[in-house]
């Protein structure tokens, strides 16, 4: 059923593998940069996932694993966001199986993976729940190569689109802040959603992530760009730093011993190799108007400008505004942050008259706190870690929701698991 070796655990050496749990691990392709939970009903179950958690090609996941089965992932998922993959066994019959599942499609996110472990070799439940939007039905007893090889083969299709979610911050004019607020997003989303992040400072001759999260890294950044020929997943891990959890980066060097002329597709490379491992990429842009720019801007999932309620700020972002919508006709328009709002004495745009000449509702609109900010940078950290309770905290955490699309809407989408399940309680 499960199409991998359905191998019993207590079949398994305790020295090693059987050779052919062995030679299933070989084939199987190293998981991305991804986050995993299981809840498990029974120790056969869980013992094989945490061997699993510990092998080499799961080195790049993060993987928690509780007890509980069906009802406890959903008692959890209803007041926290479910990770890029949810395994969830079950011992309930068919029967039941799908009225229980309900209630997890309820609390789990559109874009979350769902793997089930159940205890009914059923070819007929099988189908079901695949028609329903499950990625994957396991059937019990399962090995450690069932773990990762499903995983695997749900994150790493070579068929399917890439993981990773790219947003660009990009400031219309230098100083407004942009790379203060594609840092700070870039820590608040890993810290919310416990999801891997990586941060690309692609401000080469000037880029602070370096300093804003205290590190001393190489150049990674520049490395990766003029490696661009021979890049792969082995050297992005080499490169990148971690600065928390579940966030790392690729600094911007820290001297200026070259030029950066780049070509139009410069940091392509290092784009497709991040997104088939990592589920969230936060890209910092300098203050530039040229072709590679320009084309980064445009395959970006997500693009967020960033500017200050002046009168030069109101027209470099019509400009830009114009600029993008035009090249992303098939795309909603870049987010607008207004940064630095109320600076005292400083002549200032409303926020509703910068606003409306360009058509689109602020994503946020960010105070002028020097202090709070001054704080944070000296002591490299970012708003979220320093005073989790202040209100630009706040601020930032909604613009994450809305950013990686978990916002509360009045007319959510629903999953194809949801609208499946709610297809087949129609049609009994």
């Amino acid at each position: 059923m499960t199409g991998t070796i359905a191998a019993h655990i207590g079949d398994e050496l305790e020295t090693g593998l059987e050779p052919g749990v062995e030679a299933a691990l070989q084939s199987i392709r190293p998981v991305p940069r991804i986050s995993i939970q299981a809840f498990c009903e029974t120790e056969g179950v869980y013992k094989p996932i945490e061997r699993a958690k510990n092998d080499r090609r799961m080195g790049r996941a993060q993987v928690k694993l509780n007890m509980g089965g069906l009802a406890a992932a959903i008692e959890y998922y209803s007041s926290a966001p479910t990770p890029n993959l949810v395994i969830v066994e079950s011992r309930l019959p068919p029967s039941e199986l799908f009225s229980a599942l309900a209630g997890l499609a309820e609390v789990c996110d559109p874009s979350s993976k769902v793997v089930i472990i159940g205890h009914h070799n059923d070819v007929t439940l099988y189908r079901e729940l695949i028609r329903s939007g499950i990625s994957e039905y396991l059937v019990a007893p399962i090995s450690i190569a069932d773990v990762i090889g499903v995983v695997s083969q749900i994150f790493v299709d070579p068929q399917a689109e890439p993981l990773g979610r790219i947003v660009a911050f990009v400031g219309v004019k230098g100083g407004v802040g942009s790379s203060t607020v594609a840092h700070n997003m870039a820590w608040t989303m890993s810290a919310l959603f416990k999801a891997e992040t990586v941060l690309l400072d692609a401000d080469l001759a000037f880029g602070t992530a370096n300093m804003d999260f205290d590190q001393d890294p190489a150049q990674g950044m520049a490395e990766a760009v003029f490696s661009s020929e021979r890049f792969d997943e082995t050297m992005l891990d080499r490169l990148l730093v971690k600065c928390s959890e579940h966030l790392s980066m690729l600094a911007a060097p820290a001297v200026l011993d070259r030029t950066y002329d780049l070509p139009s597709d410069a940091i392509m490379p290092l784009l497709e190799v991040a997104q088939r491992s990592t589920p969230l990429i936060i890209l910092d842009l300098p203050h530039i108007w040229s072709d590679w720019v320009k084309r980064t801007l445009v395959t970006a999932d997500e693009v967020v400008i960033v500017a200050s309620p002046d009168l030069a700020n109101l027209r470099n972002a019509k400009n830009m505004l114009d600029q993008l919508t035009a090249l992303r006709p098939n795309d909603k328009k870049p987010w607008l942050v207004l940064n630095q709002v109320g600076v005292p004495k400083r002549p200032e745009i409303s926020v509703k008259e910068f606003a409306t000449p360009l058509g689109v509702t602020p994503l946020a609109a960010i105070p002028f706190d020097p202090q709070l900010f001054g704080n944070a940078a000296n002591n490299g950290q970012m708003i979220g870690e320093m005073d989790a309770a202040n209100p630009v905290a706040a601020q930032f955490n909604e613009m994450a929701h809305v950013l990686t699309g978990r916002a509360e809407v009045k007319a959510p989408k629903r999953s194809g698991l949801q609208a499946m399940l709610a297809k087949l309680k129609r049609g009994k």
